[in-house]
């Protein structure tokens, strides 16, 4: 049988024509067998995705878009099929959401989940709505715009209530008041001029003062020695009066007033001889008629001394009248 060129020809072109469209789906990652691990994801909005983007998770590529179908007429609902390059471990309560990237390829992101059942070929996984790298810096921003536009209005209100603050009267007031700050700060200058006027005059008061205390001191020091000597006898005496038992001299002396306080008050009181001779005029008087005869007796034997005494064997004993009273007496009274 011979085959002509023209159907020759033909078959090559539909071969080649055939192979084309096959390495243009392989390459887009479509295969015309769908053989492999497939997992489902619902989306109401796929954010331009198309077939071929890259599924990641925890940033590792685990597989692509296969397809994406519509459920139902008007597009409000849309299911990717996610081809993964082999079953891997991902749990059951995984999210998969669509990462919208404006500099790049829009992905798929699957976000594990804690479960410990793992998804199996042909499971539906959940689905959260798309992020973007836009939004995400836009999330980040808003509590910071937010906080900004806070501030602004905040601003706003305070400069509102000193424009209602600062009325035609008030702002004359502000005025004197500035001119008055300005006033103070003149005089306040003049004050400090004149205190340093006062400083670098070398025979000014604060001069002559440093002076005389650099005299005091240079005359301290002069008489350095002579202070410690004064220090050393101001110990010593201390240390003597320390030894001397100052306490018990004094304690030898309280003891001594309280008995000659005792004594003073039982003279005071009259009690005892001495007391009687202080107070009693009689008991005087009788001490003093004592006295008187002794000082008689006295007299008298200075007198007639052979009355008391017999100084020889063949004397006579004196027989004259004895004195009545003493000589002091006779004499005073003749």
């Amino acid at each position: 049988m011979r085959v002509s060129n023209e159907t020759k020809v033909g078959a090559l072109t539909v071969i080649a024509v055939s192979l084309i469209i096959f390495g243009f789906n392989f390459l887009k990652g479509r295969t015309f067998f769908k053989s492999g691990t497939f997992v489902y994801a619902k989306y109401a909005d796929t954010k331009g995705l198309i077939v071929s983007n890259p599924v990641f998770v925890n940033g590792f590529q685990v597989g692509t878009v296969f397809e994406i179908e519509n459920i139902n007429d008007n597009l409000s609902e849309l299911v990717v099929c996610i081809k993964l390059n082999q079953l891997y471990k991902i749990p059951k309560n995984s999210i998969a959401t669509i990462q919208e990237n404006p500099l790049g390829t829009n992905a798929i992101n699957i976000i594990p989940g804690k479960s410990t059942s793992m998804i199996i070929s042909g499971d539906t996984i959940q689905s959260a709505p798309a992020t973007s790298l836009l939004g995400d810096i836009m999330n980040t921003l808003s509590p910071l715009g937010e906080q900004i536009k806070n501030t602004i209005t905040a601003l706003e209100q305070v400069l509102g209530n000193v424009n209602k603050t600062l009325d035609d009267g008030n702002r004359q007031n502000f005025k004197v008041i500035l001119e008055n700050l300005s006033a103070t700060t003149v005089n306040l200058n003049k004050s400090l001029q004149s205190i340093e006027g006062m400083v670098n005059q070398q025979n000014g008061s604060i001069a002559k003062t440093a002076d005389n205390l650099n005299s005091f001191t240079a005359n301290l020091n002069q008489n350095n020695q002579k202070i410690s000597n004064i220090l050393t006898n101001l110990d010593s005496t201390t240390k003597s009066i320390k030894d001397a038992d100052l306490y018990e001299t004094i304690k030898t002396i309280q003891t001594t007033l309280i008995a000659l306080n005792t004594t003073i008050n039982k003279l005071n009181n009259g009690n005892g001889t001495a007391a009687k001779l202080l107070s009693d005029p009689a008991m005087y008087s009788q001490l003093q008629g004592t006295i008187k005869s002794v000082n008689t007796l006295v007299d008298d034997i200075k007198v007639h001394p052979k009355r008391y005494f017999s100084v020889s064997v063949f004397g006579k004993k004196d027989k004259r009248t004895p004195l009545s009273k003493p000589l002091s007496d006779t004499v005073d009274h003749e």
